[in-house]
């Protein structure tokens, strides 16, 4: 059915991760994955979905280290343990006001996210209550999932297949997988399109791990700023709204790419994830999905419960 060709993990969030060849698996995910997040006074989880507050953390990068020592490389080289109290004054200066990294959620946080002016960045109930901050952006407010710095599923993954379609209908972007911020990049050998999107409600394993499949992921600006080596490029993301916008859940049609993976309960922190060496095994279909107690239709009660995407009016985001 495919193998993995990349794994990718990103220990502060928002800021570029690396590229491993093997990670435990977690209920919380890939071991090490969004473990930390930069905080400022007022509540905010540092996110690159919102650019002007925040799109110069994608200029440094985190990487957990042999000793299990999260470690950040700021824009001059500069590298600092994520304990280092010097890192909070450099970040600070980066940034231009007071921020500081941490490891614990704060119960009251909120993720903000700019509201893009193409359809099916947002749902369009979301953009409706959508304000204006004092940076000049539109914006919505969420708040992140409880004890996690996700937005949704613990895991993400992107297929060349809908790699490969992006580039062949819009040739000028550069659909590197990076833009994406994957953990997985699964080569589905030859298999055209968006062949994910039929994944959603089923079990895949990839080597011993078992994930869900839970729901297409919808794109923010992310994957048009710069990325490491990779220029900004504007017009990425509008191509996926004009090639790919499909329902996800009630909050209507989306502009997509990706899907998003929960951890299945007999997958352990003991059983690793290796990339090319791992096939993406044939999936099985999930029966009996639970109904939905969302306040906003469509949404299934263990997704609600997590709180995860940052335009529902129940809570979260992450990047």
């Amino acid at each position: 059915m495919g193998t993995v060709t990349a794994l990718y993990r990103y220990p502060v969030k928002s800021m570029l991760g690396e590229a491993v060849i093997a990670a435990a698996v977690t209920e919380n995910g890939l071991s090490g994955d969004r473990v930390y997040a930069v905080l400022d006074g007022t509540g905010a989880v540092g996110s690159a979905k919102h650019p002007r507050k925040w799109g110069e953390l994608l200029r440094c990068r985190s990487r957990l280290d042999d000793s299990g020592v999260v470690r950040v490389v700021l824009p001059n080289g500069t590298a600092l343990p994520v304990e280092d109290p010097d890192l909070d004054t450099e970040l600070s200066k980066l940034l231009g006001r007071q921020v500081s990294v941490s490891g614990v959620v704060p119960e009251h946080s909120r993720l903000e996210r700019a509201v893009p002016e193409y359809e099916g960045g947002v749902p369009d109930v979301v953009r409706e209550s959508a304000t204006v901050d004092a940076t000049g952006e539109s914006i919505t407010t969420g708040g992140v999932a409880p004890g996690a710095f996700f937005d949704f599923g613990r895991v993400h993954l992107v297929t060349t297949a809908a790699l490969d379609r992006m580039r062949s209908v819009y040739p000028a972007g550069d659909f590197d997988a990076r833009r994406f911020r994957p953990n997985l990049v699964v080569d589905t050998l030859g298999e055209p399109g968006f062949p994910e999107d039929d994944w959603v409600g089923s079990r895949l394993r990839v080597g011993e791990a078992l994930f869900r499949v839970l729901v297409p992921t919808p794109r923010c600006v992310i994957p048009t700023l710069g990325h490491d080596e990779l220029p900004p490029d504007p017009g990425l993301v509008r191509a996926v709204a004009r090639e790919h916008r499909i329902p996800v859940f009630d909050l209507g049609r989306l502009s997509c790419l990706g899907v998003y993976l929960d951890v299945q309960p007999d997958s352990s922190a003991s059983r690793a994830l290796t990339w090319s060496y791992g096939p993406v095994g044939a999936l099985s279909r999930v029966r009996g999905l639970p109904a939905s107690t969302c306040e906003f239709p469509g949404v299934p009660v263990e997704v609600c419960t997590r709180c995860a995407l940052g335009w529902c009016p129940s809570g979260g985001s992450d990047e």
